[in-house]
């Protein structure tokens, strides 16, 4: 399952910036989606990239997600 979620923002120069978040359930899936995002020819500033792993039982879950802030 993919979840996207778009924010706006403003640089110190008063211009609007972008927020994308990208989550994913595994690296290459999110991999897919980020390469699938800039191919939009969008001005990157930043990418910031975050792990987060829970227990449920016996089983492991990941979520693998990563913040694109762009003009």
């Amino acid at each position: 399952m993919t979840n996207f979620t778009l924010f706006f923002c403003y640089d110190i120069f008063g211009d609007m910036m972008k927020v994308k978040v990208i989550d994913e359930e595994c690296e290459r899936d999110l991999e897919n989606s980020v390469n699938e995002f800039l191919s939009n020819d969008v001005d990157v500033i930043d990418i910031k990239y975050q792990v987060a792993i829970g227990i449920n039982g016996e089983e492991q879950l990941y979520c693998f997600s990563a913040m694109i802030i762009y003009h």
